[in-house]
């Protein structure tokens, strides 16, 4: 295969449109090439991603590149992958890192290894290959469907790994003595080997990251923004949130060391973007947004009287509100621990304030819901309306994928019918006359999702395949895959998950207890 010239002057143009690049000498260095298995745009909006090749460049002797799914891949789909910064092929790297945080993008992880010209299992690779690894929110969940494709997985949080890695690869001559090396550290897994328990890591305090020389983009979501994280981990614990499982409770960043990053970033970005799942609860988040000068951004609020507070003190274009159930009996099940008053009450405000959009985030398809409770969004949505004929309300509607590590594993996803009636339900229940816009992510690409999050590594053959035929039910069935065991299978309480190494007995029982009271409550 061959460098495309089309797209070395299109990642050029990217590049030289960035703030916060770092290009260094490949002499003398350990040459790591950081890979995110979509595209540019959603990987650039993704914060781990940042923060890790800041990490890795933060290292004297280090050198940190990256690449992207090309845009199109069937156009390139002859043409030699290579790095943003230097255009070098990935083969000549040393280390190939990997950053997943979804499973829907499990195939484009061998897409990129084929356009690499690199074999997709390490069972194939010698000692001359470059080392692939594998970090993000999947590893912590269920690395198995491309377990066979990695040589390392990080489970966990990588500021408490990366450089312990970087100091064992240095004493390393071979792949074998890097494992010895590495048996024993807290959050690494040898997919070669075998694995008992795998115990996550995490940090303790994110109060002593240090701040840092963000890559900022006009070409992404959060176009020209730097990002500042002000909590990690959630403390309301939907029993369907990965987000919780994997971070636990919530951890906060003081006020002194956000505010001395936030100074800092003004000095070359006036538009800054909150990062926390709970922002609502974090306690210094208005002192923050009175910092001046700065044009401030969040994620997503919780249904309260403080949120429409903080709504004062940022950019309006768009207010984000997740209620994942209009139905009071389902949100108590899930632990979604809003009343209904409180959240007609805080999206009329919004409204009320000028947001140009509020958009509310539902799901379907969740254990034990039926029709009825669906149409409950449809009534509630009505409902909000009638507050403000100002500004769009945007449903984003997501089917509901039961993750590993969640209290809601073991339940199978809803029937395709089901899901289907439910969706038309919410559609067609509002008038073009409303300024109600309902999207909501492909079917197909949900029950993907649910496939790949509850797989074991069987499922490499399936994704082998899908390098040559995309459609993942097909790809499945040459494999000798039967899908639906995975998709729409109550797994038992006594069976033994792909991904059970990665908590104790004791967690598992708590989450089956989790599931009980849901079933209860519910």
């Amino acid at each position: 295969m061959a460098q495309n010239r089309t797209l070395i002057t299109k990642i050029a143009q990217l590049v030289n449109s960035e703030q916060g690049v770092t290009k260094k000498d490949h002499g003398g260095h350990i040459r790591v090439c950081l890979v995110y298995p979509n595209s540019y745009r959603t990987g650039m909006s993704n914060l781990g991603f940042r923060i890790v090749y800041f990490l890795l460049n933060d290292m004297t002797d280090v050198v940190c590149e990256r690449t992207f799914l090309p845009e199109d891949i069937t156009e390139y789909t002859n043409t030699e992958i290579f790095s943003y910064e230097s255009s070098t092929p990935l083969y000549r790297f040393d280390i190939i890192a990997f950053s997943v945080s979804f499973e829907n993008d499990f195939p484009n992880i061998v897409k990129i290894l084929n356009l690499a010209n690199i074999p997709i299992y390490s069972t194939k690779r010698t000692q001359h290959h470059p080392l692939i690894i594998m970090g993000g929110a999947c590893c912590y969940l269920n690395p198995e469907p491309v377990a066979d494709f990695f040589d390392i997985c990080f489970v966990g949080e990588a500021e408490g790994m990366m450089t312990n890695f970087i100091e064992s690869y240095k004493k390393s001559a071979s792949k074998s003595e890097l494992f010895a090396n590495l048996k024993g550290f807290k959050g690494i897994y040898i997919p070669s080997m075998p694995a008992l328990k795998v115990e996550g890591c995490f940090l303790k305090d994110i109060d002593r990251l240090k701040y840092f020389p963000q890559l900022i983009t006009p070409n992404t979501e959060f176009s020209n923004m730097y990002l500042v994280e002000a909590q990690r981990g959630c403390p309301w614990r939907c029993r369907f949130c990965a987000i919780s499982a994997i971070y636990g409770n919530g951890r906060k960043r003081g006020l002194e060391s956000i505010t001395i990053e936030i100074n800092e970033a003004a000095k070359y970005c006036k538009k800054i973007g909150i990062i926390g799942p709970s922002l609502s609860e974090y306690p210094h988040i208005l002192d923050i947004l009175g910092t001046n000068g700065v044009e401030f951004s969040i994620t997503s609020l919780r249904a309260n009287s403080r949120s429409v507070e903080i709504i004062s003190k940022i950019n309006k274009n768009s207010v984000s509100i997740a209620i994942e159930s209009a139905s009071e009996r389902l949100r108590g099940a899930i632990n979604k621990r809003l009343k209904t008053e409180d959240i007609m009450e805080t999206c009329r405000q919004i409204l009320k304030s000028d947001t140009s959009t509020l958009r509310l985030y539902f799901m379907i398809g969740l254990p034990m819901e039926t029709d009825e409770d669906v149409k409950e969004i449809v009534a509630m949505v009505k409902e909000i309306r009638k507050a403000s004929i100002k500004g769009t309300i945007a449903l984003t509607v997501s089917v509901f994928i039961p993750k590993p590590i969640t209290p809601l594993q073991f339940h199978p996803m809803a029937e395709r019918a089901v899901v289907k009636r439910r969706l038309r339900i919410i559609k067609q229940g509002f008038k073009a006359s409303e300024n109600i816009r309902v999207t909501h992510d492909s079917i197909k690409n949900a029950y993907k999702q649910g496939f790949f999050a509850r797989g074991d590594r069987s499922l490499s053959r399936a994704l082998e395949r899908m390098s040559a035929n995309s459609d993942w039910i097909e790809a499945a069935i040459e494999a000798g895959i039967e899908s639906d065991d995975y998709v729409f299978r109550k797994f038992g309480f006594e069976e033994q998950l792909p991904w059970d190494y990665l908590y104790t007995d004791e967690y598992k029982g708590h989450l089956i207890e989790e599931y009980n009271l849901y079933m209860k409550e519910v």
